[in-house]
């Protein structure tokens, strides 16, 4: 998210959980809580803080989504109570946390599509991984039009015919777990097979907020990106692309996203600091909540996610409480 976008959202979180609105029926509890990471996540985040201060309006409560990366490396240097993330936590960062000496549980919160996208005046509805892989994986750098990417898609397998035009390309950057998500879900197999790194071309218009991407894809009649799915609701000149993963084309929706027909899905997670959470009344408290009906339930519902099942709710539910 850009500065002024994430100061925007810390003021409008800590401000209304501070200024002590006289509707907190709460324990009375006071203290900060500090979130920071997946910029796909933290609507859910900050919409689930708005309704904690209903409750314990004693809490200030301060969201940024700078992504997924960021986020672990403020974790892991302490600096954060809760890591927001749209993917489950690397190796690299688990030892990162461990040398710091942070323990942490890892709770499911979400499920949320990617939304492979264009301009509305693009003729393609659909594409496969192929075509993908051709169009954005590491053999397509250089590529400047879809057709410069006809001869690998097909020699990938793809029986589309890609269109001649210019070849706008939009999403986000590596600091991004919707970045990892993609690359892991998308191209990584193919890029195995081909003995090529697991990676996007770099020659592309990479941003960390969705909606700087989405006004990109507006912009060219040619485009393609790939955005959290949660992003695209309501918006113009663009269209969502239905997705061939090898079951045929599919087009995103929550229905699809939930059941994994759609195929580029992935969950979302918070990540808690043990330590924190037993130090700090305010921090438990709210992840109570956060992971309650009155919480979760409500606020992904409300920023337009897709819940998890109610046995995956209380799979979260049950592993907080083994903490």
């Amino acid at each position: 998210m850009p500065i002024i976008g994430m100061v925007a959202v810390l003021a409008l979180v800590s401000g209304a959980c501070s200024r002590g609105s006289g509707r907190g029926v709460g324990s009375g509890i006071t203290g900060r809580v500090t979130i920071s990471g997946s910029s796909t996540v933290e609507p859910i985040s900050v919409r689930v803080a708005e309704l904690f201060e209903d409750v314990e309006s004693g809490v200030a409560v301060t969201v940024d989504g700078p992504g997924t990366g960021d986020g672990f490396k403020l974790f892991c240097a302490g600096e954060t109570d809760i890591s927001d993330a749209s993917r489950p936590i690397k190796d690299k960062e688990i030892g990162e946390c461990a040398e710091a000496g942070i323990e942490f549980v890892e709770l499911r919160v979400a499920i949320d599509g990617i939304a492979v996208m264009t301009n509305e005046n693009n003729p393609v509805d659909c594409v496969s991984f192929a075509d993908i892989y051709a169009l954005v994986g590491p053999e397509s750098t250089g590529f400047k039009r879809w057709t410069d990417a006809q001869a690998l898609a097909s020699e990938l397998g793809s029986s589309s015919t890609l269109p001649d035009g210019s070849l706008d390309i939009y999403g986000p950057g590596e600091e991004s777990g919707t970045f990892d998500s993609f690359v892991e879900i998308v191209l990584e197999h193919t890029a195995e097979e081909r003995g090529q790194d697991a990676t996007t071309r770099p020659d592309y218009n990479a941003n960390a907020d969705d909606n700087v991407i989405i006004q990109g894809l507006q912009s060219s009649d040619s485009s393609l990106g790939w955005v959290g799915y949660a992003f695209t609701a309501n918006v113009q000149g663009v269209k969502l692309l239905e997705v061939d993963g090898g079951d045929g084309c599919k087009a995103a929706s929550p229905g699809a996203i939930a059941t994994g027909e759609y195929p580029v899905a992935r969950s979302l997670y918070i990540y808690v600091n043990k330590a924190k959470a037993e130090a700090s009344p305010a921090v438990t408290s709210f992840v109570d909540f956060y992971l309650s009906d009155g919480g979760l339930g409500a606020a992904v519902s409300d920023v337009k996610y897709v819940n998890l099942t109610e046995e995956d709710r209380m799979a979260s539910r049950a592993e907080w409480s083994a903490r």
